[in-house]
């Protein structure tokens, strides 16, 4: 099944949500599927496409700067933060 753009839009928007509320946090791309209640491949596919737009950063390694295998945490980047929060109190 195809989703359209508008929803993935939505979707989007739900991610930037989740991670402002719990920010300066960072989430595992799986508790974002959790959270959304939707499938982890597709929301890695959305985390993705917000980094490259540089509203979310992935972080690859463990607080004792590990680098994780196969999993990633992200958070919303510092400029998106700013702005969002600019958003959001006026």
């Amino acid at each position: 099944m195809k989703i359209s753009d508008k929803k993935r839009e939505k979707i989007s928007e739900q991610i930037i949500d989740l991670l402002y509320s719990i920010n300066p946090k960072s989430l595992f791309t799986l508790h974002i599927a959790q959270e959304i209640a939707r499938d982890e491949e597709f929301i890695k596919k959305l985390l993705l496409n917000l980094k490259n737009k540089g509203i979310i950063t992935e972080i690859k390694k463990n607080p004792q700067g590990i680098l994780y295998k196969k999993r990633s945490r992200w958070t919303l980047s510092d400029a998106a933060y700013k702005l969002y929060k600019f958003k959001q109190t006026s």
